[in-house]
């Protein structure tokens, strides 16, 4: 007979187990997530692609300019990789995927760099997929490109606030170019398959094993190619040499390249007229990757995607010769606080006849048979600048947007008209976003600021963001950081949520909470920049410098507490001084005046 405690019933309460558990203990441990398509998502690709392929037909046909044609037409193309009728046929055929690169070595782009963009931008426009790429990662190395000098490397804060300005300003020049298309009717139709980016290579140079491109690229390299470059035996021979990081500067936008051929499908790379070696290296190594890297997954993957190809614009120069561009001397900046749009332009307004035409073609989107009116009209009479005055205007609106460019070309016919009959004063409407309290990059505020040490590390968090600018009082600060209405970017403590990975140097932004106010110095990068962001446009990168510095800078912020005593204000007590200086009583007697040394 069995035990009486094995007959006994358990006293112990069922289990409970709650809804999720339960669910989750259900699901088989195969299972996997599928992400499922909707129909009408498919007829969207079926209806892109049935569309291009029709375009194809009205350019095979001879209805419709081919897109080298168009390039080549606004004199855009120096040189290109293979042969003409396969690149226009890849150009005609397929929405390839094209992408420019540009390193933020200065704080600014400048019209030199504009052409590679106005020929992505003329790709934008026409339907196909494109992509700016900054070049966080390849800028701590510096492309050695017709250089005899190495670069000298930048202070980390100092690409880190070159990288931010840039950054925004690629982003306003697209915007402007997507308004521009679709305000003059570019835009055919739906442009749902038209793609424009933005992106950083620190996303995948700064988590990328070295051992990985060794393996993956290293071993299609040859260094006898690489030796014979111009740009190699020219540094080597003339320059102060050739340094490792130097010499793998072509491996690194090789791999650029690679990595958004593998996971964007980006064909083409268009650069500067001395980036056809760099354009062409790209090529070979993606034909190697796709051949020989160790993943058959990834073999498999890109070999639909055919070969890549690519092209160079040419530089931009005046009709003597003379270059744009930093190192020439004689940068025209994009940022507005550098090259202000007046004196922007002003610079264009002055153009050369026999530059006008080419500028017209290169650096507008203004159609080719009117550009010919223009410069004839021109000609008949030249004193009305009439093309220069067209070109400035239209230059100013990719750049800046088209209320600054009306405002400008008002001021500028205002102060030069010398008509009698020219009004007294000059009526400007106000731009429509400001008026409406709208914040866009074309109208957003100086981003550049100062403020000393002791604001960052004594004030709180409320009274900086009125200091820097992005409050109109300290109550407003302090109320935008209780509802999750200004964000700080940059490298944070790993404490807090949300933190990015100092290494990877991308500017990630964070919501500003009502922290403690040593918190605040945890955020700064390199320990002096800061970054704030109010809204999605309204940015203020800080610079933190000396309480000493600042003071005998003779600049101050909102909110700073003014001292009005002569002797605790170094300013102030200067002025005195050289007031003093000034006077009879101030002056050296000449008795006492020394003579010059005798040697």
């Amino acid at each position: 007979m069995a035990s009486p405690s094995f007959l006994r019933t358990s006293t112990r309460p069922d289990l409970y187990i709650c809804a999720r558990c339960s669910l989750r203990a259900a699901r088989s441990p195969s299972r996997t997530t599928r992400r499922w398509v909707g129909q009408k998502y498919l007829a969207k690709v079926a209806n892109a692609e049935y569309e291009w392929a029709q375009h194809a037909v009205d350019i095979q046909m001879g209805k419709r300019k081919s897109m080298l044609a168009i390039l080549e037409e606004r004199e855009l193309v120096n040189q290109i990789t293979g042969k003409r009728s396969e690149f226009e046929a890849r150009l005609t055929e397929d929405r390839l995927g094209a992408y420019v690169g540009i390193d933020p070595t200065a704080s600014s782009l400048h019209v030199g760099h504009l052409l590679p963009f106005m020929a992505l931008s003329w790709m934008y426009l026409h339907g196909y997929s494109v992509l700016a790429l900054l070049g966080g990662a390849t800028a701590k190395i510096g492309d050695p490109t017709d250089r005899l000098k190495t670069r000298e490397m930048a202070h980390s804060s100092v690409r880190a606030a070159n990288m931010v300005s840039m950054h925004f300003q690629l982003k306003k020049f697209m915007l402007n170019i997507d308004s521009y298309g679709r305000t003059h009717g570019f835009f055919e139709g739906s442009p749902w398959e038209m793609r424009r980016a933005l992106s950083n290579n620190n996303e995948w140079w700064n988590k990328m094993p070295l051992l990985e491109v060794l393996q993956v690229l290293g071993h299609g390299v040859r260094l006898g190619p690489m030796l014979a470059r111009e740009t190699v035996k020219n540094k080597m021979n003339n320059g102060d040499g050739m340094s490792f990081a130097e010499f793998t500067y072509p491996l690194m936008q090789a791999w650029d390249w690679w990595h958004l051929f593998s996971s964007r499908s980006i064909h083409m790379q268009i650069g500067g007229a001395d980036q056809y070696g760099n354009i062409t290296a790209g090529i070979d190594a993606i034909k190697h990757i796709s051949k020989h890297h160790p993943n058959p997954a990834m073999r498999e993957k890109v070999t639909p995607l055919g070969d890549p190809l690519g092209f160079t614009v040419p530089l931009l120069t005046t009709s003597s010769g003379q270059k744009f561009g930093k190192s020439a001397g004689n940068a025209i900046w994009l940022d507005s606080d550098q090259t202000s749009p007046f004196e922007f332009y002003g610079y264009f307004l002055r153009t050369s006849d026999a530059d006008v035409g080419k500028y017209l073609k290169m650096l507008t989107f203004v159609p080719i048979d009117e550009i010919n009116e223009l410069v004839e009209e021109h000609m008949v009479e030249p004193s009305k600048r009439k093309a220069q005055h067209r070109l400035a205007r239209e230059i100013v609106e990719i750049v800046h947007g088209p209320h600054e460019a009306k405002v400008t070309e008002e001021q500028h016919r205002f102060l030069f008209n010398k008509s009698p009959d020219r009004p007294a004063m000059l009526e400007v409407q106000a731009d429509p976003d400001t008026a409406a309290g709208y914040v866009t990059l074309n109208n957003k505020p100086k981003i550049n600021v100062q403020l000393p040490r002791s604001v960052i590390e004594t004030l709180s968090i409320g009274r900086i963001l009125f200091a820097a600018g992005l409050a109109a009082s300290a109550t407003e600060g302090h109320r935008l950081a209780q509802h999750d209405g200004a964000f700080i970017g940059g490298i944070v403590h790993s404490g807090h949520k949300g933190s990015p990975n100092p290494m990877t140097e991308r500017l990630s932004w964070t919501k500003i909470k009502p922290w403690h106010i040593k918190d605040t110095a945890k955020y700064l990068v390199y320990d002096d920049l800061l970054m704030l962001r109010r809204g999605k446009h309204h940015i203020r990168v800080v610079q933190v410098v000396p309480d000493d510095e600042f003071l005998t800078s003779g600049k101050t912020y909102p909110g700073q507490k003014l001292s009005t005593s002569p002797l605790s204000n170094l300013e102030q007590r200067n002025k005195q001084v050289l007031d003093q200086l000034k006077t009879d009583r101030g002056k050296m007697p000449d008795h006492a005046k020394l003579e010059d040394p005798v040697d």
